[in-house]
C-alpha cells in the first residue's frame, strides 16, 4: 500500500511539474492573453524602442517574432501552436487571410488614432472598409542604380535593364511576383496578368536578362549594392531608402511603365488571446508621433497623414519615396491570384532562376 502511495504522489508530482512547465512556455510564447502580446513581423520592421514604450505605457509584456516572407508567416498562423496576436501581412496575403479564415475583425471603436490615416490609404480592394487590417507601411518596387558606376546614366524604363552596359551589373530580390511583374511591366501588361500568352512571353524576355544579372539574392542586396558590388538593383522602395543611406551616390526611382505599389498592414490573427492588447498596440502605432519615429526608424513611407507633418523635410518632401499623383496612378496593387496560379507564378520564376545558373 505504501509503495502504491509513494507512485502515486510521484505521477501527481511530475504531472504537476509538466503543468506548470506547460503554463510557462506557453506564456512565453503568447498564450497567456492578458498581460502578455506576441506580435508577428517582418524583421527590422519597427523601432525597438518604441516596443519599449509601449510595453511601459501598457504594462504589457511584448513578444517579438519575425518571418521573412507573407508565405512563411501565413503557413505558421494557419498552424495554430504559438498564438500570434498582431501580425503585419502585404496586401495580397491578407486577402488571402481573409479568405481561410484566419483573420478576426477590428473593432474601430477601439481605435481613436485611425482618424490620423490618410484616406488614400483605407478602404482599398484587398479590404473594404478595413475591416479586417489596419494600414502601417505603403511603399513602391523600383530600381536603384549607381550614376557613378554607369558614367552618369539615370534610369527611367524597366527596359533599361536588359541594355548590354549593364552585364553582369544587375542584382533582382528573390521574389516572383516582383520579378515577373517588372517583366509584365517591361511590356506594358499588368503585374496581375494571369494571360498565359503574356507570362510566357515575359518569362522569354526575362531569359533575355540573365546575362544582365549578377545574382539573385535576399536581404544581403541591401549591402551588396551600399558596397558598391553592383550598379544596379531592383528592391522595395523601403530598402533603397537603407541602400542610400548608406551610400549616397545612389538613387532610386520608379520606372515610367508603372510597377508594385504595396501595402503591410497590421491585423488581428484568429489565434489571438490578447485582442484587448492588440487593438492598443495598433492605436498605440498609430500615433503620429509614434508613426513618424518609426517611419524615420524603418525607412519606409508612413500612410499616417499626422506622422508625415513632424517627419523632416527631406524625408516628407522626396517624391522618390512619396510619389506624386502622376507616378502613383501609374502603380497596381498585387491582386491575390489564387493558390492555382501563384504557383503557376512561382514556377515561371524558378524557371527564371534556373536558366540564370
Amino acid at each position: 500500500m505504501k509503495q502504491l502511495i509513494r507512485t502515486f504522489s510521484i505521477v501527481f508530482l511530475v504531472a504537476f511539474a509538466l503543468m506548470y512547465l506547460t503554463s510557462y512556455l506557453n506564456k512565453s510564447q503568447g498564450y497567456s492573453g492578458g498581460n502578455t502580446l506576441t506580435i508577428y513581423n517582418w524583421g527590422d520592421y519597427i523601432d525597438p524602442e518604441l516596443i519599449e514604450q509601449f510595453e511601459e505605457e501598457s504594462g504589457m509584456k511584448v513578444i517579438y517574432q519575425t518571418f521573412d516572407s507573407n508565405e512563411a508567416m501565413m503557413t505558421k498562423i494557419a498552424q495554430g501552436g504559438t498564438t500570434f496576436d498582431v501580425s503585419v501581412p502585404s496586401e495580397y496575403a491578407i486577402s488571402k487571410m481573409k479568405e481561410e479564415d484566419l483573420l478576426l475583425p477590428i473593432d474601430h471603436a477601439k481605435l481613436p488614432n485611425l482618424k490620423h490615416i490618410d484616406d488614400r490609404f483605407l478602404d482599398l480592394s484587398f479590404d473594404p472598409d478595413n475591416r479586417y487590417s489596419i494600414p502601417y507601411f505603403w511603399g513602391t518596387v523600383g530600381i536603384v542604380f549607381n550614376p557613378e558606376l554607369l558614367d552618369g546614366w539615370q534610369l527611367t524604363s524597366w527596359n533599361d535593364l536588359w541594355d548590354p552596359r549593364l552585364r553582369n551589373q544587375i542584382l533582382l530580390v528573390d521574389g516572383a511576383r516582383e520579378v515577373m511583374g517588372f517583366g509584365l511591366n517591361s511590356l506594358h501588361y499588368s503585374l496581375n496578368d494571369t494571360n498565359e500568352e503574356h507570362l510566357q512571353e515575359a518569362k522569354r524576355k526575362l531569359g533575355e536578362l540573365t546575362p544582365n544579372v549578377k545574382a539573385i539574392v535576399g536581404d544581403e542586396i541591401k549591402m551588396l549594392l551600399a558596397g558598391e558590388e553592383a550598379a544596379v538593383g531592383v528592391v522595395w522602395s523601403g530598402d533603397a531608402s537603407e541602400i542610400m543611406d548608406e551610400n549616397d551616390k545612389l538613387d532610386y526611382v520608379v520606372p515610367e511603365e508603372g510597377s508594385n505599389l504595396w501595402f503591410d498592414n497590421m491585423v488581428i490573427p484568429k489565434t489571438a488571446r490578447n485582442i484587448d492588447g492588440a487593438h492598443a498596440f495598433i492605436n498605440f502605432m498609430l500615433d503620429p508621433e509614434h508613426a513618424a519615429q518609426n517611419a524615420e526608424y524603418v525607412g519606409y513611407s508612413t500612410p499616417n497623414k499626422d506622422a508625415l507633418a513632424l517627419l523632416p523635410e527631406e524625408i516628407s518632401g522626396d517624391t522618390r519615396f512619396y510619389p506624386e499623383d502622376a507616378v502613383t496612378e501609374k502603380l497596381e496593387v498585387y491582386d491575390n491570384l489564387g493558390k492555382r496560379m501563384l504557383s503557376h507564378y512561382n514556377e515561371l520564376f524558378l524557371e527564371f532562376k534556373m536558366h540564370k545558373k
